[in-house]
């Protein structure tokens, strides 16, 4: 049993309960959802989309080329900053914790057993518990400040917070915050948030070998091709790149089918597995500079930390040049519309992006050596 006063299985496969999620198990880094759709709504109009901020990752994806180290200084300067970085402002949310409050928001580094419930992924707040109903005023005002230093900035925090709609969680008071492990020793420990269409983490490197302390998933409401759609320019990237393919290129790039969601979305090949698309190391120079621009977009919501991570572990896994970029027409659909996912994915690497109906993205990034 885990302190969520029910066992991490009995919860999470039970019929009704409300959102969804992946478990990792540790031994394969194999993954499976439950009641992924049970939290999706209809659309709502959101505002359009503003001009996009690299300046709190810039240095991190500097090596991706188009920006010099100093250039990428000298724009993360002028970022707004906190004075703590997350992982200091979690320890101070813990700190303000009472025994009523641990027993229901913080839980076992452990718990979940072989799929850890910090590695899962959700669409709605973890056992639905709301900060708003949790959480103390100067609490709630600490949380949004953790998951702003996880952002690039209030360009990533926008991003994340989808215009500050949230989709259905309405909210950052409808979302969750969860700790696991203990933060204010030396131990291992993980924040969790959750809410529609976002996972995200801090946990200071506890999680060993895997970027962003374990699979993210965010997403937006809006069609995937609307410029109402906060994420839009990150595709709108991607064509750029297919636009610039050959025809034998682009018959390379393009993939039958879909490539799913959810678990099996984000699974990592065995060696002798193929990946599907066009290999980065297959592209001649103009058109890498277009998918290291891709890099740069998909990164660009997040600090400089995780920025610096995920590049660390791709170039441990092999580089760029084992990326590759897929397109997926998905034929059984009949809109007209030329992509309903796009993927890149490498050794240790997935970013799985569904456009249509509307963006749901799963990610996956760890060592594998």
């Amino acid at each position: 049993m885990g302190k969520l006063g029910i066992s991490a299985q009995s919860y999470y496969s039970r019929p009704g309960q409300g959102g969804f999620l992946m478990c990792m198990h540790e031994d394969d880094r194999s993954f499976g959802f439950d009641h992924f759709d049970e939290f999706e709504q209809s659309s709502v109009h959101l505002r359009r989309d503003f001009l996009r901020s690299v300046a709190g990752t810039a240095a991190g994806i500097a090596a991706l080329g188009g920006i010099s180290e100093a250039n990428a200084e000298e724009v993360k300067a002028k970022v707004k900053s906190k004075s703590k970085p997350a992982e200091e402002l979690v320890r101070e949310l813990h700190s303000t914790l009472t025994s009523d409050q641990k027993n229901t928001l913080v839980m076992p580094w452990d718990h979940g057993a072989k799929n850890p419930t910090r590695r899962q992924m959700f669409n709605r707040p973890i056992a639905n518990q709301r900060i708003e109903e949790n959480y103390t005023k100067p609490q709630q005002e600490l949380i949004e400040r953790i998951l702003r230093s996880i952002c690039s900035g209030d360009e990533g925090f926008r991003q994340l917070s989808k215009d500050g709609k949230w989709d259905s969680s309405k909210s950052l008071l409808g979302c969750g915050s969860h700790i696991f492990g203990d933060p204010s020793g030396g131990g291992k420990f993980a924040w969790v948030f959750t809410g529609h269409h976002l996972t995200v983490r801090c946990d200071g490197n506890s999680e060993a070998g895997a970027a962003f302390g374990g699979p993210m998933y965010y997403g937006n409401l809006p069609n995937g091709y609307s410029g109402r759609n906060v994420f839009f320019y990150q595709t709108k990237r991607v064509m750029e790149v297919f636009a610039a393919l050959d025809k034998d290129q682009q018959t390379t790039a393009i993939a039958p089918g879909n490539p799913g969601e959810r678990a099996p979305s984000i699974r990592f090949r065995k060696k002798s597995e193929k990946h599907p698309g066009i290999a980065f190391g297959k592209l001649k120079a103009d058109q890498k500079k277009l998918v290291e621009q891709v890099m740069r977009d998909i990164l660009s919501p997040y600090r400089k930390e995780d920025v610096d991570e995920v590049m660390q572990i791709v170039k441990a896994n092999g580089g760029m040049d084992k990326i590759h970029l897929a397109f997926y027409e998905d034929a059984k659909m009949r809109d007209g519309q030329p992509w309903h996912f796009w993927r890149l994915e490498g050794p240790g690497f997935v970013w799985n992006y569904r456009v249509l109906p509307h963006v749901h993205c799963f990610v996956n990034i760890a060592k594998t050596a």
